[in-house]
């Protein structure tokens, strides 16, 4: 028997390339407002997009700037908007939370997830723990983008 294989997605930014620099703007030190995404590679089995931005060099482990689900198909999630169902942040937040490590660089993951449900989370009390949970057993594809940010002097 042959092994599942995952389908992947094509996530970029028009703001930063991958593995590049994020600009200020996206940032603690600019306007704190999300990038432009593209998605690209969607399955046509999917119903719905899930968007995770983590930072895994936070000091105090994994630190999640912003987890949101049932983002439509669309395959453009617009700078500074609101795409879906946004869950709790690292900070306690219902929000993007820009980008501000305390020293050096830092690798900030956005991951894109095609699933093939609607999800149906409370987003008061969900994080990135509840929205795995979830996920499971319905994800079709994923995709992710890497940017770089360290803060000036």
């Amino acid at each position: 028997m042959e092994g599942f294989v995952m389908a992947g997605l094509t996530v970029r930014s028009s703001a930063f390339e991958n593995r590049g620099q994020i600009p200020k703007k996206y940032t603690c030190d600019g306007e704190e407002v999300n990038p432009p995404l593209t998605v690209k590679d969607i399955p046509q089995a999917a119903q719905s997009l899930v968007l995770v931005v983590d930072d895994p060099d936070a000091p105090r482990g994994t630190y999640d700037h912003w987890v949101v689900w049932n983002i439509p198909l669309n395959v453009e999630i617009e700078e500074n908007s609101v795409p879906g169902v946004v869950g709790v942040n690292s900070a306690g937040l219902r929000s993007y939370d820009g980008m501000c490590p305390p020293w050096g660089t830092h690798r900030y993951f956005f991951k894109v997830y095609a699933l093939d449900t609607k999800l149906d989370l409370k987003p008061d009390a969900t994080g990135k723990k509840d929205l795995e949970k979830a996920m499971q057993g319905h994800i079709l594809a994923k995709g992710e983008l890497v940017g770089l940010y360290s803060r000036s002097k």
